[in-house]
């Protein structure tokens, strides 16, 4: 396992507002300053694809150890878990995601797409090279576009189980994919053409067990509906109980 080379933007505190379109909620989230990767992490010039949300964890927590910091993962069983005091490498939250993707803006994009995002209007075959599309105002390049970007928080662990959250777009997507508050999941041991991931650091405190806009009592909350289930909903009650 290669290790990872990262370079870190340094992202102040700030609010975010979030949007959950299944259960019709609009939450802000207040975030503490962190840092995010100033490139989606790459192989070369091209972003590492077919990374499993599984793999980027294992990453983090082996850079996290080559640089001397506190991993940030554990495995307890088949359930990773975070550890918010730890000053490692980890994925970000969706929450801060979204807060370095608009860099102070409030549209669904940081500018225009021609000029910021590689999507399906540039008709790649395959990924580009980072770093080569305009930055958003932090100085963050590829956010939106060229491939879909992990994050730590499940995507509905009532509608979809474990499935991760992605963010961002990729090469091949529509422009309607490539917006900042488009949401995708998936499996965290499937690797996908369309998929890698940047690494975020900074130890947080939690305010009432709500860490960056994540919090594991409200995933069990989320992954606890009962009663009759639309067809191929899989909550994900069993692990989190």
């Amino acid at each position: 396992m290669a290790p990872l080379d990262v370079d870190l933007v340094d992202v102040p505190g700030g609010t975010v507002v979030m949007r959950d379109a299944r259960r019709g909620t609009v939450r802000t989230v207040a975030l503490e300053p962190y840092a995010i990767g100033r490139l989606p992490v790459a192989v070369g010039d091209l972003p590492a694809t077919g990374v499993a949300w599984d793999d980027a964890v294992a990453r983090c927590n082996a850079a996290s150890v080559a640089h001397g910091l506190l991993p940030t993962y554990r495995a307890d069983r088949a359930l990773v878990r975070w550890d918010p005091t730890a000053d490692g490498y980890r994925l970000p939250t969706e929450a801060e995601w979204e807060h370095a993707c608009r860099a102070g803006t409030q549209g669904p994009t940081y500018g225009p797409l021609s000029d910021t995002a590689w999507t399906a209007d540039d008709a790649l075959d395959g990924p580009a090279p980072v770093g080569l599309k305009a930055p958003n105002e932090l100085g963050l390049h590829d956010m939106l576009g060229n491939v879909w970007e992990w994050c730590w928080d499940y995507a509905d662990p009532a509608r979809y189980g474990g499935y991760r959250t992605l963010k961002g777009g990729g090469w091949a997507d529509a422009a309607w994919s490539c917006r900042v508050g488009v949401r995708r999941g998936s499996s965290p041991d499937v690797r996908l053409e369309d998929v890698g991931f940047r690494v975020a650091r900074g130890a947080v405190r939690g305010a009432d067990g709500v860490w960056q806009g994540w919090s594991d009592d409200e995933d069990r909350r989320r992954a606890g509906i009962r009663g009759p289930l639309p067809v191929g909903w899989t909550p994900l009650r069993e692990l989190l109980d």
